[in-house]
């Protein structure tokens, strides 16, 4: 093969450099796993990028709720038609139920729960039904962009401003959570925790190695972050630490070509 070659076989965001990591195409471990036991035709199609956090919500919530579905790998980056069907930008997660299609990771998270099939997600209680919906809402306004604005920041004293604000967005959600838990509603894994379950073990496996982010002190948030970490849908769709070394590096450096989400982040505006 030619080098020209080479630079074509080569994904956009790794800027002509071979030698640079991209994003994975195919899970592994547990992940793998968990999307081989689901390689049969069925109704209910979920569409994912083995990397992609707000993929993980909806595979997280399809294991919790012990739905029949299929998993369906897709390049995002390559936008196959069978997504583009679904959804018109080309994002992951899609989902396919029947004849019918739908995207946005909350809003699946929603419709499987109007399905009522397999355990329910959101407790009965209006009122608890509504603090998680808040509460969900703070973590897709505030907590994920401070993710990527500390993971993507390039400059010390940036890194040192955006953990912080990333720290204190997270200990709202914590101080409303139940003082008990050890999950968000307490004893069992609800709507709250699997919305910000894919940033928590992301936390450990991008923030740490790429920006020294700490293990969480003893406490409250200590105890969310085992319970959710060790949980089995969350073990059971996440795949082994180096395939997100690998597909985060381009957004440790904050490279070109990385996704919607770097440039919304680097825009100043919300998640796209």
């Amino acid at each position: 093969m030619t080098s020209q070659d080479e630079k074509n076989e080569l994904d956009p965001n790794q800027g002509g450099d071979p030698n640079k990591k991209t994003y994975n195409k195919q899970a592994n471990g547990r992940a793998l796993e968990t999307a081989n036991a689901h390689v049969n035709d069925r109704e209910l199609k979920l569409y994912g990028s083995c990397f992609c956090p707000f993929v993980q919500r909806v595979w997280i919530s399809l294991e919790l709720k012990g739905l029949d579905y299929e998993y369906v790998e897709v390049d995002v980056y390559r936008k196959p038609k069978l997504l583009l069907d679904i959804n018109p930008r080309g994002l992951v997660p899609a989902l396919r139920h029947g004849d019918w299609g739908s995207y946005e990771s909350t809003v699946l998270m929603e419709y499987l729960e109007d399905l009522q099939q397999g355990r329910a997600l959101l407790p009965k209680s209006p009122k608890l039904r509504a603090e998680s919906r808040l509460w969900s809402d703070h973590i897709n306004r505030h907590i994920i962009p401070n993710f990527y604005k500390y993971l993507q920041a390039q400059d010390a004293d940036d890194q040192v401003k955006f953990a912080n604000e990333f720290k204190e967005q997270i200990a709202k959600v914590v101080e409303a959570a139940d003082p008990t838990g050890p999950f968000f509603l307490g004893a069992e894994m609800s709507f709250v925790d699997v919305q910000f379950a894919p940033w928590i073990v992301r936390m450990a496996k991008v923030l740490t190695p790429y920006r020294g982010w700490p293990e969480p002190e003893p406490g409250r948030w200590a105890t969310w972050v085992h319970a959710v970490m060790e949980s089995e849908p969350v073990l059971k769709t996440t795949s082994g630490d180096q395939l997100y070394l690998d597909s985060y590096e381009r957004y440790a450096e904050n490279r070109p070509n990385t996704s919607k989400v770097r440039d919304a982040i680097n825009s100043g505006g919300g998640l796209p």
